[in-house]
């Protein structure tokens, strides 16, 4: 096998797992470097506008999602019952709603969404995409767990490991602000 073909297939393995949700794992290191803007966002549903200062001492969670991916409607209870469990001892998460469909793109029938499924949390309208590009994202579901001095710590792209990724915020949060 030529070098150009074992790169190509190492390629596609990588790709493979990043569409599995399994690149989370992958991608672990100390830090990303400090947490992106959330500034861009043109509504917010369940709470003001959020950025940097207003999560300072936090740890937080930014979820991007959309609720027509069936990846994000099986990872939601999840983040869900995170944003329940562990509010109290410091975790605040964000949706970001990301629409990846023209339909997905009407605040009214999303505030809807967003009610029906029991979402608390603050959620950033993201239908221009600002908050994306800010992040660099490029996946639904993709979780970004942001540490108390405000950096990245930790991402998971896609679905699944949810017992690591609880594990992650306990360790955020037992970290001193």
């Amino acid at each position: 096998m030529t070098i150009d073909r074992r790169l190509l297939k190492a390629g596609g393995v990588a790709l493979a797992l990043v569409g599995l949700g399994l690149a989370g794992h992958l991608m672990a290191r100390d830090s990303y470097g400090p947490m992106p803007a959330l500034s861009g966002a043109s509504e917010w549903i369940n709470s003001p506008p959020l950025d940097a200062p207003e999560l300072k001492g936090k740890v937080v969670l930014v979820d991007f999602w959309t609720w027509d991916c069936i990846n994000c409607k099986r990872s939601l209870p999840h983040v869900n019952e995170w944003a329940r469990r562990y509010a109290d001892q410091g975790l605040v998460v964000v949706g970001v709603h990301t629409p990846e469909y023209d339909y997905e793109h009407d605040v009214g029938q999303l505030k809807h969404k967003v009610a029906s499924l029991g979402i608390g949390y603050p959620v950033a309208v993201d239908n221009d995409y600002a908050v994306w590009n800010a992040w660099g994202n490029q996946f639904w579901p993709a979780h970004y767990f942001v540490d108390r001095q405000g950096q990245v710590r930790h991402v998971h792209f896609g679905e699944g490991d949810y017992a690591g990724q609880e594990k992650v915020i306990q360790e955020l949060l037992g970290e001193k602000g």
